[in-house]
């Protein structure tokens, strides 16, 4: 696990400058406290930060070929290794390391980009040919890594595991993308290509990207697709999926510092929890979180990760967070480089904190919400089907006017709030209808909450194309199939996938996620959707699997997961700082937000109106993220 940085001069040909490839790499360094490597030769620089978890004596980078023609730098992990290397070797390539970086290097020699098609992992690299003075960057399939790049004056390329390494780079400009800045108040976070920044773009998950002296190219080398298979029964995919999430798993285990699991008292941390100490010979490490304060309706989940912990004699922790969040929300800020509105991203912050003092590595379960139909939002839209045929004036007339009165909970729980969106969605068209789900803010409250001279440069079609592109492609042909898509394709990659990579490199932690494994995944594409959601029950093909390795509880209790009680503190403990953070004062002086919105929106959620703690949490992560934007401006300015 590493971070990686690099400059090609690609037309300009000018060498590049070792002191500017080493302030890009110094940024890293969280990312890799072990050590650095720099390969310059002429027109190329790559640069790496190694957090050492495989082959810690020999593997440093930059990683060569036998005749260093070939040179990488490498982000991240290849699970399958160990069998692609004794392959290598019987066709005769020497190899100087133990690392799996090394395998890719030799695979390219013999596949060139097809090396990609190979790797069962997670991964960001860069490929140096010195023979065709050709560089090739790849992100993995599912976008567990990051990789962000930037194309200065059209000759050269700069790309790095995140933006501030890029942002070192001298005289960069820090100019914001106001249509990202859209897609933020939409979304809590920003999907691929764009990030806050114009001149910085993300490589989509799945795509790898040319750089040579004619220009550059990206193109996209894997996709999922969607084709249910109705002629097997549940327990053909029972099968299945137990054969390939047992090698998942265990996979996932390949490391030579210790190693743990987050346990969130949920079915798909559980699972993990269940499968490790199937494969190990050892107690698991297991660490959960749960909240001091007025929580309000949140479900304390650490009594059913206990009873996960007994039943496997884990080596269990458990961490009570106080909602003190003013002390970490800067740093958060400065891990993502961008505003970031998933308020998970607090729990994760201290579990990783903790975990840190025993563990360079831990398994997630995140992804099994994607694959098993596990959100909320995936039940409402399948209800919304049936729905759909009550005629509009009943719907539109009666009972979106009776909704609409109802009150939120006081405790803060989102019944009440998932009706109203339910009510007000279900006549729309079922791609906008699904998208609408997804949505923190619409366009309409969007545009009236940005002063007018940003709204009138804002594409707010282009930002709804961002999720409906996806809703539409091809890659599945039923509704909730398309949902899943989707999510897949941006809320994973770009929401929980970017929270795991940047919290734990923030922590130097590498998080692992067994169900992002795309075999798996291409696997559980073929099942149809009505074994997943099943008489309503979410994800009820993963609990009739998990029914004889689990407590019965931890099955059948209300889902929470990794989140945070953030509708309550906002009216409670965070009632001081976000009233600080969203002053007239702080607002008023970047000229984009408009304050008196603001001031409704906070007013609508205290008083119960409707929730907005979303919306509201967004906009005290953007506030801090200018805050700390605007310090690294002066700094790099000074």
């Amino acid at each position: 696990m590493c971070g990686i940085c690099g400059i090609y001069n690609y037309r300009s040909n000018k060498p590049v400058d070792s002191d500017v490839l080493r302030a890009m790499n110094i940024t890293l360094a969280r990312r890799g406290p072990d050590d650095e490597g720099y390969f310059v030769e002429n027109e190329i620089g790559l640069a790496m930060r190694r957090l050492s978890i495989i082959d810690i004596e020999g593997g440093q980078q930059p990683v060569h070929n036998e005749d260093e023609t070939v040179w990488i730098v490498f982000n991240g992990e290849i699970f399958n290794y160990t069998e692609l290397r004794s392959a290598l070797e019987r066709k005769g390539h020497r190899f100087y390391t133990s690392s799996d970086t090394e395998t890719i290097v030799h695979l390219y020699e013999d596949h060139g980009e097809r090396c990609i098609n190979f790797l069962r992992g997670m991964f960001a690299f860069a490929i140096w040919d010195c023979r065709n003075r050709s560089l090739l960057v790849a992100r993995d399939r599912i976008g567990i890594k990051p990789l962000f790049y930037s194309h200065i004056r059209n000759e050269e390329i700069l790309f790095s595991s995140e933006p501030k390494a890029v942002l070192a780079y001298p005289g960069f400009p820090r100019e914001m993308d106001l249509q990202a800045l859209d897609a933020y108040f939409a979304y809590g976070y920003i999907p691929a290509p764009l990030s806050i920044y114009s001149n910085i773009r993300k490589l989509p998950a799945g795509h790898f990207m040319k750089i040579n002296r004619s220009g550059v190219t990206i193109q996209k080398y894997w996709d999922l697709y969607f084709r249910p298979d109705y002629g097997k029964p549940p327990s053909y995919f029972a099968e299945k999926f137990e054969e390939i999430f047992s090698d998942a798993v265990k996979m996932r285990l390949m490391s030579e510092v210790p190693l743990g699991a987050f346990l969130s008292g949920g079915l798909d941390s559980g699972l993990i929890t269940a499968y490790m100490s199937k494969a190990m010979e050892q107690r698991p490490r297991t660490f959960s979180v749960g909240f001091s304060g007025d929580t309000g309706g949140y479900l304390d989940e650490r009594p059913y990760a206990r009873m996960v912990a007994d039943k496997f004699a884990c080596k269990h922790v458990e961490l009570i967070v106080t909602p003190q969040v003013e002390e970490i929300l800067s740093d958060i800020a400065g891990a993502f480089d961008e505003p970031f509105a998933d308020d998970s991203v607090i729990p994760s912050y201290y579990i990783c904190q903790a975990a840190k003092r025993d563990v360079t590595v831990a398994l997630t379960g995140l992804g099994g919400d994607e694959l098993f139909a596990g959100y909320e939002r995936y039940l409402g839209f399948r209800l919304s089907l049936i729905y759909e045929h009550i005629p509009q004036f009943l719907s539109k007339r009666i009972m979106l006017p009776l909704v609409n009165k109802l009150p939120e909970f006081k405790n803060g729980h989102y019944t009440v709030n998932h009706m109203k969106r339910f009510i007000r969605a279900a006549h729309m068209a079922r791609p906008e209808r699904y998208t609408g789900y997804l949505t923190i803010l619409g366009p309409a409250d969007r545009a009236s909450l940005y002063h007018p001279d940003i709204r009138h440069c804002i594409d707010f079609d282009a930002t709804k194309e961002l999720m409906l592109a996806h809703y539409n492609a091809e890659n599945a042909c039923e509704p909730m199939d398309k949902a899943f898509y989707v999510d897949i394709k941006t809320y994973l990659p770009e929401d929980i996938l970017a929270l795991t990579d940047r919290i734990g490199m923030h922590h130097s932690m590498e998080l692992r996620v067994p169900f992002t494994d795309h075999v798996l995944m291409e696997m559980c594409a073929s099942i149809p959707s009505g074994m997943k959601l099943r008489n309503f029950r979410k994800k009820s093909m993963l609990k009739d699997i998990a029914k004889d390795k689990l407590p019965s509880p931890v099955l059948t209790h209300r889902k929470q997961g990794f989140a945070s009680p953030i509708a309550q503190w906002l009216k409670s403990d965070l009632k001081g700082l976000s009233r600080e953070l969203l002053s007239r004062e702080r607002i008023g002086r970047d000229g984009i937000i408009n304050q008196s919105v603001i001031q409704k929106m906070y007013t609508e959620h205290v008083s119960r109106k409707e929730l907005k703690d979303r919306a509201i949490f967004a906009l005290i992560m953007f506030q801090k993220w200018q805050e700390v934007n605007r310090q690294a401006s002066r700094e790099a300015a000074a």
